[in-house]
């Protein structure tokens, strides 16, 4: 604890944004390059080397926390980067990604702002990059074992970098045609550069990792030949079948899924595509559904060029303060928070519709209304309570020429055949079945991530992935020195 009365003289400073009208014509990340540098030391320095770290139950991979607090503290990068990669593979991704349930652990949460864990941690993993404290780690020697992983994204990811390590031959089959799953062409290149996904990629690669892109196992390969081929096959597909909403209307042109809409943004940044088909310029766009991916379609359309964004939330606007006796300390609450597109939406006045954050709360849509070609005008809806029933009078008719659908994600796309060429037990609510070791009913096929977990933050999916490559390693050769930080049936702490 390099400070023991740094909590007391220090206020917590976050990473500062970029101004919102430069931020707004670009698709860089929204952080002030070069700003958290010189704030990363002291913030470290109110971490309290707490007796009982909550945070390390916060966080599924159980990252070593106050460690790194006190390495940063004293600006020792390389043992900071060295603390932090032992329990994270893609610090760079969950330091810009993830919500930071460790943070809502932490136990000067109790009565203070929490400490800024999220933000040192992206600062050690970027400071790791730049001075070469991330090498590529390959096996001394091979095992003579195949493993095939199926998914890029960072259960994939996860998994066939610990596999390879341990010196197993892997091969990471990705049905698009590049690697990253939904950190390629789900999250915007504002929330998270893409060059970061490439170095590590690289770093795998080095390591002896293999990849094979445009490949959709069930489609393009044989599920039950891939089986056939390797001595292990573990399932990281992702949860992107997504949610309908059925309503009069919903078969109108212009109403879209967001992950058919976002996808498309990501093109263009990657320079497939000069302008995307679905573009929001100049448009009316509604976008129904208040959560993370609702927020990402909110940004990418203020970036676009939108004539007006609305967000449709169903819930109440939650408070700004945590609820002691419904979500006590160290649960993570449901608050009422300002993401860098809420804040731009906000700033910009891009919903005179909404409240100042561009968002609709405690509202349904009923249905959509379109012109006489068919495509989507006007998008109809109504207040509703807290068992979501309709309130009466509070019905209302927004201007709409795009629609954007962020419902969340049932399980994994059946589409490819996957699932049933080999024949995979299945749970009702659309996941993989597993057992207690990852194992689906398939001898040698494991299942893990949001296929099998269902929809679910980064944070878990790398610890997924983690645990499942343990799991693997035990099946190959009888025992496995690799961490395993969660088991199939950990969830999240709540009440």
């Amino acid at each position: 604890m390099a400070d023991p009365k740094g909590f007391m003289s220090t206020p917590r400073r976050d990473w500062p944004r970029r101004p919102v009208e430069e931020r707004v014509r670009d698709w860089d990340e929204v952080y002030v390059p070069g700003a958290l540098l010189p704030l990363i030391s002291k913030q470290a320095d109110r971490c309290m080397d707490c007796g009982i770290p909550f945070c390390h139950e916060a966080c599924p991979l159980g990252n070593l926390i106050p460690e790194w607090n006190d390495l940063v503290s004293r600006e020792d990068w390389r043992q900071a980067a060295d603390r932090l990669h032992a329990t994270n593979n893609f610090p760079e991704f969950t330091g810009r990604l993830c919500p930071a349930p460790c943070e809502a652990g932490c136990v000067l949460a109790i009565n203070q702002p929490a400490v800024t864990i999220k933000n040192v941690e992206v600062a050690v993993a970027d400071r790791a990059w730049e001075l070469g404290f991330t090498p590529p780690r390959p096996p001394d020697r091979l095992s003579g074992r195949t493993v095939a992983v199926i998914g890029s994204g960072p259960t994939g990811l996860a998994a066939a970098q610990q596999l390879t390590r341990a010196g197993h031959t892997v091969v990471v089959y990705e049905k698009d045609d590049r690697l990253g799953g939904l950190m390629r062409y789900g999250i915007p290149e504002f929330k998270m550069e893409k060059h970061h996904l490439e170095r590590r990629i690289e770093q795998m690669r080095a390591e002896g990792t293999k990849f094979r892109t445009s490949t959709a196992v069930g489609r393009d390969v044989g599920a039950a030949e891939l089986r056939a081929r390797h001595d292990a096959v573990v399932i990281a597909t992702g949860a992107t079948a997504w949610r309908e909403l059925d309503v009069p209307g919903r078969e109108l042109a212009g109403v879209w899924q967001a992950m058919e809409y976002l996808p498309l943004a990501n093109r263009v940044c990657e320079g497939d595509l000069e302008v995307s088909p679905m573009s929001a310029a100049g448009k009316h766009v509604v976008i129904v559904g208040g959560g993370d991916t609702g927020a990402d379609c909110l940004g990418t359309a203020v970036r676009e060029g939108a004539a007006s964004v609305t967000q449709l939330d169903i819930y109440a606007q939650p408070e700004g303060a945590r609820d002691e006796d419904a979500e006590p300390w160290p649960t993570y609450p449901k608050i009422y928070r300002l993401s860098a597109a809420h804040e731009e939406a906000g700033e910009l006045g891009t919903a005179p519709a909404a409240d100042a954050d561009a968002r609709l709360f405690a509202a349904s849509t009923l249905r959509f209304e379109g012109d006489a070609e068919g495509r989507v005008r006007s998008l109809h809806l109504v207040g509703v309570d807290a068992q979501r029933r309709p309130v009466e009078g509070t019905g209302r008719t927004l201007p709409a020429d795009l629609v954007l659908l962020a419902l969340g994600f049932s399980g994994p796309d059946r589409g490819d055949g996957l699932v049933e060429q080999l024949g995979l037990g299945m749970e009702a609510r659309g996941t993989v079945a597993r057992d207690g070791e990852f194992r689906t009913n398939v001898a040698g096929v494991f299942a893990a991530g949001d296929a099998a977990r269902g929809q679910s933050l980064i944070v878990w999916a790398i610890a997924e992935g983690r645990a499942v490559a343990a799991a693997v390693d035990r099946h190959l050769t009888g025992s496995s020195r690799l961490p395993a930080p969660i088991g199939p049936y950990d969830r999240p702490m709540t009440v």
